[in-house]
């Protein structure tokens, strides 16, 4: 066994186990509810430091402005409530029509 294969395997494993530990865990361990809040803030904070890397960068510069104007729709409408479906195709559209108007 190569080193690569049993680092996938390991790797496998952890997770599987990461995973494994919330159902096991599950009415065992209470977290105070200070904890509770901190996990739910980090898990925000993730979310969007992942969106604004996605909207804005390319490789290793600025993707321009048309990408980040679609998500800005997609995110208005997402804050209006709008379906998911609504949601996708919007972004994209404004994305594709600020491209063909040569917006980049």
């Amino acid at each position: 066994m190569n080193a690569t294969l049993a680092c996938v395997l390991a790797l496998a494993a952890g997770t599987y186990v990461f995973r494994l530990a919330g159902p096991v865990l599950h009415g065992r361990v209470e977290l105070p509810a200070r904890m509770q809040e901190l996990l739910t803030v980090g898990a925000t904070v993730l979310l969007v430091a992942l969106l604004a890397t996605g909207a804005f960068t390319e490789g290793q510069g600025f993707a321009g402005w048309a990408r980040p104007a679609g998500v800005l729709v997609g995110g208005v409408l997402a804050w209006r409530r709008a379906p998911f479906a609504v949601v996708v195709v919007g972004a994209a559209a404004a994305t594709a029509l600020l491209r063909l108007a040569g917006v980049q």
